[in-house]
């Protein structure tokens, strides 16, 4: 007897998914090594020191010392990610741009989903950084709105998504264990230059949610780095991990300008 898609009880848990998924992740890099940077956004300001294999933080409220991974998105471009050694319920993407000055804090929060809210909340904090003047903080876009992308993460798993509005956002696995599967889930998208996107999910089925920062700039060779955060199977102990992915774009939408729902 075929699996029954509908049936969400049978959709796979985000430990289920993670072997294997992050075959196509960016080598790391260790540019930040030996360099602190402090943040300018709302709140007290951001510090941030990287050595080769942690980062010392201080940041909306949160403090500590973890192991970390970086990946260089673009020229002097910088995505970085880490797991909360002292608060496990808590992940933390930092956007790192050295040639503009600006930066964007991302804080995610596992918590427990209800009726009307997901089990991650997003805190997004962007900036500039401390040794610029006049860096242009990012800021949330509609510049992916209308496109539809092909993502290859693994020689086994590939989605595409489909990018609504502001708001939401429709996924499709077409390859690997969740083959078939489909849903619509609330996103947060802000421009760091023209052309890249910070993309952010959260799921309302699987208790998970995703920061990734994708250079769209050609869109055959899309290039995206993320990481996934949320609950094992068991819904007691958090998983976390980082991934890379090619995409490509399939089809863009054009919506009468009356209809558009960038607008």
């Amino acid at each position: 007897m075929s699996l029954n898609l509908l049936d969400t009880s049978n959709w796979l848990p985000l430990d289920g998914l993670a072997p294997g998924f992050d075959a196509n992740k960016a080598p790391l890099v260790q540019d930040l090594s030996g360099q602190q940077f402090i943040v300018h956004a709302k709140g007290d300001p951001m510090t941030f020191r990287f050595d080769d294999d942690e980062v010392q933080w201080t940041a909306a409220g949160h403090a500590g010392s973890a192991p970390y991974e970086a990946f260089l998105v673009a020229e002097q471009l910088y995505y970085a990610q880490w797991h909360s050694v002292a608060e496990p319920e808590l992940a933390i993407s930092l956007v790192l741009d050295l040639t503009n000055g600006t930066a964007l804090y991302i804080g995610a929060r596992l918590g427990q989903p209800t009726p009307s809210s997901v089990a991650v909340q997003h805190d997004f904090r962007p900036g500039t950084l401390d040794r610029f003047t006049t860096g242009i903080p990012m800021a949330e876009s509609t510049g992916l709105i209308g496109r539809r992308v092909e993502w290859v993460y693994s020689e086994s798993h590939a989605y595409e998504h489909i990018y609504l509005s502001p708001t939401w956002y429709t996924w499709q696995c077409l390859a690997g264990p969740e083959r078939g599967l489909a849903d619509t889930d609330s996103n947060t998208v802000y421009q760091v230059r023209p052309g890249i996107f910070v993309f952010t999910w959260r799921e309302k089925v699987i208790p998970c949610g995703s920061v990734t920062i994708a250079d769209h700039r050609d869109v055959n060779a899309i290039r995206s780095h993320g990481s996934l955060f949320g609950w094992d199977e068991s819904g007691t102990q958090p998983v976390h991990f980082t991934f890379g992915a090619h995409g490509r774009l399939i089809s863009m939408t054009h919506h009468r300008t009356d209809l558009d729902p960038a607008l």
